[in-house]
């Protein structure tokens, strides 16, 4: 167990992600969260099937130390927006939302951009700027239209575009 924590990159509500290498890391999934492991990788694969702004889904497997089933997904490397210049950033955004609109017309909608609810997260702690641009992480509650029906996807849809324009502010203002 000691290993496993020296190696955690991140944690939420019910999951740890864990670094394996350089470019792989895993979301560790026990207890009751083993059904959502599934659900989440299909959600990937979908989304990673049209664009690349999602997390690349790579693998299922069992993490060696804990036992626990594990999402394998390439590991990202945030970068701090604010040291490029804002028409860069604007670039870099416009590109985001023609992807996300991609997304959302082929029938998936991440479902969480937003600021987090909680004091512990990091405002838009889903949404990383890389070295290939802005890419989203942790696809645990978005949604598929196949799923969900039409009128809740166009829901989710339209609050997810309002979550854009607020990020957009945070991304260009600061």
């Amino acid at each position: 167990m000691q290993k496993y924590y020296q190696h955690k990159l991140s944690s939420g509500e019910n999951n740890v992600v864990v670094a394996l290498s350089d470019t792989e890391c895993g979301k560790l999934f026990s207890g009751d969260t083993r059904s959502d492991l599934g659900s989440e990788a299909e959600k990937m694969r979908f989304a990673n099937g049209i664009n690349d702004l999602v997390v690349r889904f790579l693998r299922i497997e069992q993490h060696a130390e804990t036992g626990s089933e594990m999402l394998v997904m390439e590991r990202l490397y945030p970068l701090d927006y604010r040291t490029y210049e804002v028409e860069k950033r604007e670039i870099l955004f416009e590109v985001f939302a023609d992807e996300l609109k991609q997304l959302h017309a082929q029938g998936f909608v991440h479902h969480d951009i937003k600021r987090p609810s909680s004091e512990r997260g990091l405002p838009y702690d889903n949404v990383f700027l890389t070295d290939t641009g802005i890419r989203l992480i942790d696809v645990g509650i978005s949604a598929l239209r196949s799923q969900v029906g039409e009128r809740v996807f166009a829901k989710y849809v339209e609050n997810e575009l309002q979550e854009l324009a607020e990020f957009k502010k945070y991304f260009l203002e600061r």
